[in-house]
């Protein structure tokens, strides 16, 4: 079920009426409701996968219980063994199979010798990859003696199938999240507005910046070889916002979704386009994904503790790893790569932790210094995305390598005016409000109520009109 969807504006407002005024006091009733509301959000698409979460969860639960009963350190190490084989198995398994069965095809092809694997027609069941690390991190936390083991199977079960962030993020500790399910829940109207001004926000992102930009990026991309220069650079900046838009607009819509339920999620976007340099980037681009390489890869390797080498190597392991993460493509391994690439600099001069507040905090305008940093930050990324929405890796050289040619001077073929505007009108509505959790959050906090809800109308009208509400365009974290 797409959160821009018809069916989703009827499911909202049935299972928010009957979670607060038919259970309003009922803490197991509430959970209860989350539970089936989040199987029917999650069987909507393909009830066949529910098997999946449900497997996922009983294990994860049972493995939970067990480590709770006993001390000895080998048995848990096996449990928690269990949990990591069978869950990135299954991950492995609808994922990749296919990806790796090519590249043997291919490697032996290369010495000479021919090779047929069975293939196998896989459907990759939408989500896997976050509910998959939702639910490791579990298994994880309660290995190290960080969080108790869940002792009620509803709680828990809610908890690594909730319906919000389920299928994209943001991917929720359960230090964080799970111990929520535990405490009653009781109606918060500040926090009521605030979730929705934010699932508003995240609306005009998905349905304006994203999904209008699409409609062009789909078109250049796919017709790459018959544009200039400058069109190929606009479809790649194009890119930059349709994804961002898409992705930060889904977890803008979580957020304020599970807000309206009582529940606080972890912040997953921080404005990451004013970045001065690629690790300020990583720190505000797809937070949770990032704090969770890091916490249970990264500093388990070593972290940058040792030398220069081990520092090396886990840049490249951790990086490699969130590109394979996203996707089961020869392109998706090049832009971790290349995203390793500009992070080393920084880190063997000891400059990544440089930028740890925003860009002309307290102020309009940045300054030419911070403006620079910001423009270059911003166009290593575009070049960085083109092998990301590239089909394959030969397809991305051949589209960068065309855009240095003389026709970069040109006008570009394709020059959407009308999305250009938008895009335009949405990086100045996000640097006004970038010191918020999210762009519209404080936005005529001092001023009189009917201007500042002017401003909220407006914003709605300007979804609804200018929205481009396709059903063809699904959110492009579904695949991953």
């Amino acid at each position: 079920m797409l959160f821009n969807s018809l069916d989703f504006a009827v499911f909202l407002p049935l299972v928010f009426l009957i979670y607060w005024f038919v259970f309003p006091k009922q803490l197991k009733q509430q959970n209860i409701l989350l539970l089936i509301a989040s199987y029917v959000f999650y069987g909507w698409w393909d009830w066949r996968f529910l098997s999946l979460i449900l497997f996922s969860t009983v294990l994860d639960f049972a493995v939970g219980k067990s480590m709770g009963k006993t001390e000895d350190p080998t048995n848990r190490k096996l449990l928690l063994t269990i949990s990591v084989i069978v869950n990135l198995g299954f991950l492995g398994f609808f994922k990749y199979y296919n990806f790796f069965a090519d590249s043997f095809v291919q490697a032996f092809s290369f010495f000479g010798y021919s090779i047929h694997p069975r293939a196998l027609s896989i459907v990759l069941p939408v989500g896997i990859s976050f509910y998959t690390f939702q639910t490791l991190s579990y298994s994880i936390d309660v290995y190290k003696r960080k969080l108790e083991p869940a002792k009620d199977f509803i709680s828990f079960a809610t908890f690594v199938s909730f319906f919000p962030q389920l299928v994209a993020g943001p991917i929720e500790r359960a230090t964080h999240l799970l111990p929520q399910f535990y405490k009653r829940r009781r109606f918060d109207f500040t926090l009521a507005v605030d979730g929705s001004k934010q699932m508003l926000w995240g609306f005009f992102k998905k349905v304006v910046i994203a999904d209008n930009c699409a409609e062009y990026v789909n078109v250049i991309f796919q017709n790459y070889e018959n544009y200039s220069a400058s069109t190929l650079v606009l479809g790649a900046v194009l890119f930059a916002f349709q994804i961002y838009g898409d992705f930060s607009g889904y977890s803008d819509i979580a957020i304020g979704l599970s807000r309206l339920f009582g529940f606080d999620l972890m912040k997953n976007f921080a404005f990451p386009y004013f970045s001065r340099d690629i690790a300020e980037f990583w720190r505000r681009w797809h937070i949770s994904l990032s704090t969770w390489f890091r916490d249970y890869l990264y500093i388990p390797l070593g972290g940058s503790k040792g030398g220069v080498w081990m520092k090396v190597r886990n840049t490249f392991i951790i990086f490699l790893v969130s590109g394979f993460w996203h996707g089961a493509n020869w392109t998706f391994i090049v832009w971790g790569a290349l995203n390793a690439f500009y992070f080393l600099p920084l880190m063997l001069a000891g400059k990544n932790r440089s930028n740890l507040n925003q860009v002309a905090e307290g102020r309009i305008f940045p300054t030419l210094m911070e403006a620079g940093k910001v423009l270059v930050t911003f166009s290593l990324t575009c070049l960085a995305w083109i092998f990301f929405r590239a089909d394959s890796v030969a397809m991305a050289t051949d589209y960068i390598s065309s855009i240095f040619s003389l026709s970069i001077l040109t006008k570009p073929d394709v020059f959407p005016v009308g999305v250009i505007a938008l895009v335009l009108l949405f990086v100045m509505i996000e640097w006004l409000g970038k010191e918020g959790d999210f762009a519209i959050q404080k936005v005529g906090i001092r001023w009189r109520r009917p201007f500042r809800y002017g401003v909220y109308y407006g914003v709605f009208a300007l979804t609804y009109f200018a929205g481009n509400f396709s059903d063809e365009i699904e959110f492009i974290y579904f695949q991953f």
